[in-house]
């Protein structure tokens, strides 16, 4: 049993991978990382962006694809291909586990982040072209995105929410996710149980915020790098809390599934932090803790499987007071990170598709001189 498999097994988190490239699907890389303990891939237009720029595997089939459509319709098609593969490689997963893990996420595009209606008909889109149980669509917990969360789960379709780095919009993401299974017993559904979320809430990059910050006031050292584990440890006692009571129970009976917590971006950003500050201190049950794989490597190599998130969490909250009294606005935080969140989605993805083009007219003007 590997390490991933004692994460999973005895301390009843989920290891997935942040991180998707085509040549780990082809060379069997990907089927690896599965058969170690991976449990489900997320991405995002950053990943893919990384991925088609650094490598040549996508060239031949973007090649064919724009003698008949325009560049962005090319890259949704060699994307696509990508989810539907890795999803076929973690189908054996989810259905081992009845519906648990085995996920792979898709995100919408970012330029849709505040377009609640376009978001909806990106979603839906997204599921019924791909049509597999195990594929989570990621939608962005922007205020625009609540809404197209709670109609996605309303029409019994898998949502994977991004982009969540404050409590308050936790609260929010969780409620939206409630009202959306309400709305789908109301319709006429008997059985949730097809239905499955994740809240993704971003972990390191609340700390580099929170540190700069706390830098720029002359706070005392000793905050640095404590804000982003205390605030999960309490957005878990916000789950678990939520998750639970007569108005959850309800939907239980008709086999509702929790919205687990998904810690993300949870790579070390300050190298004079521990490798694995953001996944040792946030094991729990039901939770999910995606890793990009450098960090997964680290976790097979030298992780600690304990439930810590339970621990200590009257100091953590010690710790959100402390920080706020320094003078440090949470809720601008939260606000201030989305913004930059989307934005480099966005970024990654308007790039990319400048860097398609500028490959699909070098290759038309090599094709031009070689007829000379």
């Amino acid at each position: 049993m590997s390490r991933l498999h004692d994460l999973y097994e005895n301390a009843g988190q989920s290891p997935w991978l942040d991180n998707l490239r085509r040549d780990w699907i082809t060379n069997g890389h990907l089927a690896e990382l599965v058969a170690s303990g991976v449990r489900g891939v997320t991405s995002n237009p950053t990943i893919f962006a990384k991925a088609i720029e650094g490598e040549h595997d996508y060239d031949e089939q973007f090649k064919s694809l724009t003698e008949t459509m325009g560049v962005e319709e090319a890259y949704w098609e060699l994307v696509i291909k990508d989810i539907v593969d890795a999803l076929s490689i973690l189908r054996p997963v989810y259905d081992e586990s009845e519906g648990v893990d085995g996920f792979v996420s898709l995100e919408v595009s970012p330029s849709l982040a505040h377009d609640a209606k376009g978001t909806i008909e990106a979603a839906r889109g997204l599921h019924d072209r791909v049509g597999e149980a195990n594929l989570y669509v990621k939608i962005p917990a922007t205020i625009e995105g609540l809404e197209a969360i709670r109609q996605m789960i309303s029409e019994g379709r898998s949502i994977n929410v991004t982009l969540i780095f404050g409590i308050d919009r936790y609260d929010a993401v969780a409620e939206a996710y409630i009202a959306g299974l309400e709305e789908y017993a109301a319709s006429g559904a008997t059985d949730l149980s097809k239905v499955s979320s994740v809240a993704s809430f971003f972990v390191s990059r609340v700390d580099t915020e929170i540190d700069r910050r706390l830098s720029e006031i002359g706070a005392p050292r000793a905050l640095l790098g404590r804000a982003a584990v205390a605030q999960a440890k309490v957005a878990y006692e916000h789950f678990k809390s939520t998750f639970s009571g007569p108005r959850w129970e309800a939907l239980v009976a008709l086999g509702a599934r929790r919205q687990r917590p998904l810690w993300a971006s949870t790579s070390t950003k300050n190298p004079a932090y521990p490798d694995l500050i953001y996944v040792d201190s946030l094991i729990g049950k039901d939770t999910v803790n995606t890793m990009p794989d450098a960090t997964l490597d680290a976790f097979i190599d030298h992780g600690t499987v304990t439930r810590s998130i339970e621990s200590d969490l009257i100091g953590a909250e010690k710790v959100l007071n402390e920080v706020a009294e320094a003078g440090i606005d949470f809720s601008d935080v939260a606000s201030t990170l989305e913004a930059q969140g989307v934005a480099s989605f966005e970024k990654s993805f308007t790039d990319l598709l400048a860097t398609l083009k500028a490959k699909l007219k070098e290759s038309k003007s090599d094709e031009q001189r070689s007829k000379r």
